[in-house]
């Protein structure tokens, strides 16, 4: 048991029941979230689990075009190894990944994150008048998961 995180983007890798559980019961951003929308998010992302000792621990995921755009979603720590640099061992392997180089825009949303996004660049829309959002946040309550 070394405490390093090691940081794997391979989707067969994914400890898939954990994300789902964590997603669904803990993440303020996705309570209620069904099974077969984080399996469909999943298969749609370049995804990034971290691992401690051979458990994963840590996840994030990036929607992007690989060319132009990318967004950051569902950044994770489990609660009992927060505190210990992981969110941010996870955050660099994420800007360093190859596919994410050149991006135009990249953006998140964090309702408590803001100073961890801080430190690798983020900030808030230098022209938010030129955003526009369509959020419907109770939207798995309502509805069913994606088949």
């Amino acid at each position: 048991m070394d405490g390093t995180l090691r940081i794997d983007t391979s989707r067969e890798a994914l400890d898939r029941d954990m994300i789902h559980a964590f997603l669904a019961e803990q993440a303020y951003w996705s309570r209620g979230i069904p099974r077969a929308t984080v399996e469909c998010a999943i298969e749609g992302s370049l995804c990034f689990g971290g691992y401690l000792d051979g458990r994963q621990i840590a996840f994030a995921r990036v929607v992007t075009d690989g060319a132009t755009f990318g967004y950051l979603a569902d950044v994770f720590v489990l609660p009992e190894h927060r505190g210990q640099g992981h969110a941010t061992t996870l955050m660099a392997a994420v800007m360093a990944h190859p596919q994410l180089q050149g991006l135009r825009r990249f953006s998140l949303a964090t309702g408590d994150a803001h100073a961890l996004y801080a430190g690798f660049g983020f900030t808030a829309p230098a022209r938010p008048q030129t955003l526009m959002e369509k959020l419907d946040p109770d939207v798995y309550t309502r509805t069913p998961g994606r088949p």
